[in-house]
């Protein structure tokens, strides 16, 4: 009889999917940790979850504030959409409830990714080609003073008329 120290694995149960993908579009520890816990808690049909932010904070750590800023990121990336939603009390009042997460193809957000990297290459090449052309006028010889091409006859500045009149 064979001992095995771990757990055989089950491939299907008590764990999520997390797309190799995800480590291309550069996300920060922080973003990463929260996307990771929104696929923890998605509903495998609908993609979507409600937590709070309280709740994303304790789970990875953070701060409600912290979570908020890096939820605005995964949205920006196009990894999450959020909506908000409502809730009825037992009195009868509406009240704000916590936004409801999807959690998207991660194909798009590869693509907004790739997207704005090119954007942000031709925008590089484009300075470079300014910058370019810039010194090479930068190269060129000065232009000379105006008042060099008027000879002698140009006309004296105020302080020599003023030390001409001392004079006399």
């Amino acid at each position: 009889m064979d001992y095995y120290p771990y757990p055989r694995r089950d491939t299907i149960k008590n764990y999520f999917p997390l797309s190799n993908e995800i480590f291309l579009l550069g996300l920060c520890p922080g973003e990463l940790a929260i996307y990771s816990y929104l696929l923890y808690l998605e509903k495998r049909k609908t993609y979507q979850c409600y937590p709070s932010y309280k709740t994303i904070g304790s789970a990875v750590k953070l701060a409600t504030n912290t979570v908020q800023k890096y939820v605005a990121m995964l949205e920006t990336r196009q990894l999450i959409t959020t909506e908000p939603t409502s809730v009825r009390t037992k009195s009868g009042r509406k009240r704000n409830g916590s936004l409801l997460y999807t959690v998207r193809l991660i194909q798009e957000a590869l693509d907004l990714y790739h997207a704005r990297q090119m954007a942000r290459l031709e925008d590089t090449t484009a300075r470079q080609r300014t910058m370019e052309k810039l010194t090479k006028f930068a190269h060129r010889s000065p232009c000379e003073p105006v008042c060099a091409t008027l000879g002698g006859s140009a006309s004296p500045s105020p302080r020599t008329e003023m030390e001409a009149m001392s004079s006399e």
